[in-house]
This record gives structure tokens, C-alpha cells and sequence, in this order.
């Protein structure tokens, strides 16, 4: 009964169910009524051609997607779903359908206090919740800006809630359209089928002013290129670049597959280099799927949160950032310290590299805030993504991901959380190296063989301590060999010879170092709580010098 309050009141607040690491698979949230129907001959929004469609289609013939060859239906809300799309599909020139599927933002709420950017430069100072960071836990903005600031060449289309185009951060930083700029008021003079679209697209009400009315899609624009060395405010990783807006999440922070798709194809077709993605949910979409490979097709990286549910995607996708395509860069979030953020999706063969995305500062439609989220950490490697591409504009954007990846800093908490092991580094990537090993990697100290285990799977309420001791040791590190339990619910604490806590892991940790320890002392506890059970951990040795 417990679990049940706990699990409505999470769908009840979040409008949507977490994808733990250990959950089922969930209900996706999709628009009630409405179907994206992709159909077998071009599809165009002339008369002759809505006419020729069925009368059991064209009646409720809500938006034509020309560019994704689907039409998006509306139909009676109170209709079943199943019986709607098994209607659907068997019309004639239908290849197949989709509910139009409803996205959020990969923010984790967190208090409206002032940080510091410690994700560009971190000197070891707190943070705005007062948690003491380790220096050089940054992306090496100080050493990449020596080479590079940014360029007025490079597009980065930011697919979000909007953009602050006028905040004085942001404004010379906007990308802008000057055909519709000088061009007349109300007229669509560029012909690209959006009336005034000076500084992007607004999917949802399908016109041309993005203006963010919620603050994430601003937040996530400030770090990607809040202008640089003018006095004022932040600033971004890129000095200078080039923002376009584009909005099709609403101001609550959710938006539909329809726009998503809109909104994508307008950044492709409007010459964006690089998309910034800072939102997730719903199962695998063909038609999403469809139209970031046609912005693959048009060179563009496709940079993607990872999502912020402590899942690990290898074992359960989160789209889009776990789509299957050689321009998806994923992003997981980690703290000041280098530890994967806690609400964090990672995965070692699905997620590419890991960012700052706790307790970061940006700009927000209320001013300044520290947030946290992949989202947060998504808009670094974008950014990074960019001065890449200001520094070589001829090199592919294969290779700048390649770069990114490849380049990423070691850091022993990531080794086995995504695909590089590593923090994306600007630096690295500008200049093409290998950063060194992190010397804080645990599996680079001796170590001794040590057996402690919980029954597998531990009994409901399991309660237990384990003592794990190094003589003489500075610094230990205890290996979880496999580490799963019930994510959120069933928590193994390690406490030093103090009683501090140095770390509290629930879920999928398998295959993982914990924190340092200081000293050769560790205590690991234990605790279940009274349902659903899990394998429990195994450690096989402990790290020490």
C-alpha cells in the first residue's frame, strides 16, 4: 500500500512515470485523440490533395507534416486508443501510426539560489547548496578559451521551451534571419512557411516568435552562449555563436512528438550545425526517430539528455538520446566532485560522456538560478560542440563528436557509467588529446581481496552492517563486483571511521568503485524496506593506498 501512495504521488507530480533502473516498462503520455500517420505516397497541404483522402480520414485531418510524408489525425478523445490506430492503420497509403506522444524537460527542480559556473572553472569553492567541489571538475573552459571563444558562424539550435532573445545575456548571441528581419511585418519573406520568424520557430503555435515563457530552454541557451567578455551577466562556453530558438514545449515544460518534429525539421532546413536537446520521455518513435536522422542526413549533431531518472539506459532506452544514430551524442549530469549526479541516467554503452549538471547557474525567465538536471549537463557539451566547429568549420560533424568522446577526462566515478569514462573536456576536444589517466581512479591503486555479500535476493526489511578494513591505508575504495537494488527504496550506505556518510548508492551499481574513503576504515550499511526485493551487492576486493 505504501509504495502504491508513493508511486501515484510521483505520476501526480511529475505528470509522467520514472524509468527506473528496476521499473516496469510505462505508460507513455500521448495527446488524447491525436495520431501521427505516416503515409505511403508524399503527403502536401493542397486542397485537391486533403480532398482526395477518404471521408473517414479527412475530416479529422488536424496538421500536414510534409517534410515527415505524415498527417496528423485528430480523432474523438473518448475513442480507444488501440482501436483508434487498428482504424488507422488500415486505411488505404497508411504505412503506420503513432500515438503524437507528449515530451518533458530533463530538469530536476532544485531552489531559485545564485551558484557559481564551477562547470566552467572549478577551483574546489561551494556550490550554490553549499557542497564543496573538487578543483579542475570542469570542462577546461579557462584552457579551451585560450584557443578558441566561439564563432557568429555556427547555429546551435536550442529545442526547448524558448529562448530570452531580448535578455541583454543572449540578444547579440541570437541567430537571426534577416530576410525577415528587414523584411515586411506579417509576411513570410523568406518563403520557408513561417510568418516572421526573425530568431526561430514557435512549433506550438506554429509562428515565428520562440519566446520562452517557462526558463529552461533560456537556462540551457545562457550556458551554451550567454555572450562573453561584454561586462554583463554570464557567460557561455561560446563568446560568441549563434542561438536559434526553438520552441515546442509549452510553459509547464511538455510538448508533443508533433512538434518535436516540427521543430527539428525547421532547425534542419534553416541551417542549424548542432541541436541541443534538453528533454525526454515516451517510448521509441519512428517518426522522431525519421527526423533526426534527416537532420543526420543534413550534417547535423543531435546532442541529447540522457534523462533524469537514475535508470541505467542500456538496459531500458530513454529517447530520444538513446535513438540508434551515429549524430546522437547522450549526456549524463554529474556534481562539483565528479560523481554522477544522483538523478542521473548513465549507461557504458548508450550514454556518450558526462557534464556539470548539478546546482548549475543560468538565465531563467525569473533571473538567475542554480538548477540541476542532464539537462543542465546537455548545453555544456553543446557548447563545447560548438567552439569545435567554430575552430575547424570544414571537419564533419561525425568527427566532432568523435572528438568529444574520445577526448573526454577519465574520471574514476564515470568509468563505468558511459561510453568515454570520462567528463567532456573543451580543451581536449579543440587541441585533439588524450587527457591523462585520473590518478584518483581507484583501479589504478593495489588492492586486496575481499568476500562480502548480502543474501541474494536480500529478505524484505534486511537490515545489516559490514566492516571493511585496509591497515595502514590513506585512502580506500570498496568494488561493488554487482550492486542492484530497488532503486529509491533499498539504500547501501558507506560511512567512514567518523560515522560521516561519504556516499549512498541505490539501484544499478554493478561493476563500480564507491567514493574514497579516507583512512582504512569503511562501514557499509545496509537497509531494505518492507517489499519488492533485489539481488542485493557482492563486493570482491578493496582499492587502497
Amino acid at each position: 500500500m505504501k509504495r502504491l501512495f508513493a508511486y501515484l504521488c510521483q505520476a501526480a507530480v511529475l505528470g509522467y512515470l520514472s524509468n527506473g533502473a528496476e521499473a516496469a516498462p510505462k505508460q507513455a503520455d500521448a495527446v488524447p485523440g491525436e495520431f501521427l500517420v505516416k503515409m505511403k505516397t508524399p503527403v502536401n497541404t493542397e486542397t485537391n490533395y486533403l480532398e482526395s483522402k477518404s471521408d473517414q480520414m479527412k475530416s479529422y485531418i488536424k496538421t500536414v507534416l510534409v517534410d515527415a510524408n505524415t498527417l496528423v489525425i485528430k480523432r474523438p478523445s473518448f475513442e480507444i486508443e488501440a482501436r483508434a490506430t487498428a482504424f488507422l492503420q488500415a486505411l488505404p497509403d497508411v504505412e503506420y501510426v503513432e500515438p503524437n506522444y507528449i515530451y518533458k524537460i530533463n530538469r530536476v527542480p532544485n531552489d531559485p539560489l545564485l551558484g557559481q559556473l564551477w562547470g566552467l572553472i572549478n577551483l574546489g569553492e561551494k556550490d550554490s547548496s553549499g557542497s564543496l567541489g573538487t578543483p579542475g571538475i570542469d570542462i577546461s573552459a579557462a584552457k579551451a578559451w585560450d584557443i578558441e571563444t566561439g564563432s557568429k558562424d555556427v547555429v546551435v539550435a536550442v529545442i526547448d521551451t524558448g529562448v530570452l532573445y531580448d535578455s541583454p545575456d543572449l540578444k547579440d548571441n541570437m541567430w537571426v534571419n534577416t530576410a525577415e528581419e528587414i523584411g515586411v511585418k506579417g509576411v513570410d519573406d523568406d518563403g520557408n512557411g513561417v510568418v516572421d520568424d526573425i530568431y526561430g520557430y514557435n512549433a506550438i503555435k506554429n509562428s515565428g516568435d520562440p519566446k520562452d515563457d517557462h526558463g529552461h530552454g533560456s537556462h540551457c541557451s545562457g550556458t551554451i552562449g550567454a555572450k562573453g567578455d561584454d561586462g554583463y551577466g554570464l557567460v557561455g562556453v561560446n563568446w560568441n555563436v549563434r542561438i536559434m530558438g526553438i520552441k515546442f514545449l509549452n510553459s509547464q515544460g511538455s510538448g508533443t512528438s508533433e512538434d518535436a518534429i516540427k521543430g527539428i525539421d525547421y532547425a534542419t532546413k534553416n541551417g542549424a550545425r548542432i541541436m541541443s536537446n534538453s528533454w525526454g520521455g515516451g517510448p521509441f518513435s519512428q517518426l522522431l526517430f525519421d527526423a533526426i536522422k534527416r537532420a543526420q542526413d543534413k550534417g547535423v549533431l543531435f546532442l541529447a539528455a540522457a534523462g533524469n531518472d537514475s535508470n541505467n539506459n542500456d538496459k531500458n532506452p530513454s529517447y530520444p538520446a538513446s535513438y540508434d544514430l551515429p549524430n546522437i551524442l547522450s549526456v549524463a549530469a554529474i556534481n562539483n566532485r565528479g560523481e554522477v549526479a544522483s538523478f542521473s541516467n548513465y549507461g557504458k554503452k548508450t550514454v556518450h560522456v558526462g557534464a556539470p549538471g548539478v546546482n548549475v547557474l543560468s538565465l531563467t525567465t525569473g533571473g538567475y538560478k542554480a538548477w540541476s538536471g542532464t539537462s543542465m549537463a546537455t548545453p555544456h557539451v553543446s557548447g563545447i560542440a560548438a567552439l569545435v566547429a567554430a575552430r575547424f568549420p570544414n571537419i564533419p560533424n561525425t568527427e566532432i563528436k568523435r572528438r568529444i568522446v574520445e577526448t573526454a577526462r577519465p574520471l574514476a566515478m564515470l568509468k563505468s557509467k558511459v561510453i568515454s569514462g570520462g567528463i567532456a573536456d573543451a580543451y581536449a576536444a579543440l587541441t585533439n588529446t588524450i587527457p591523462h589517466p585520473d590518478p584518483n581512479d581507484p583501479s589504478l591503486w593495489s588492492s586486496e581481496s575481499k568476500e562480502i555479500e548480502t543474501p541474494h535476493p536480500y529478505p524484505v526489511s534486511f537490515a545489516q552492517e559490514y566492516i571493511v578494513e585496509i591497515a595502514g591505508a590513506k585512502e580506500i575504495s570498496i568494488y561493488f563486483e554487482h550492486l542492484e537494488t530497488e532503486s529509491g527504496y533499498d539504500f547501501v550506505t558507506i560511512e567512514d571511521a567518523g560515522g560521516n556518510v561519504i556516499q549512498k548508492i541505490s539501484g544499478d551499481y554493478s561493476e563500480s568503485f564507491s567514493s574514497v574513503v579516507s583512512g582504512g576504515y569503511a562501514k557499509i550499511r545496509f537497509k531494505a524496506d518492507d517489499s519488492n526485493q533485489g539481488f542485493g551487492f557482492r563486493v570482491s576486493k578493496v582499492a587502497y593506498r
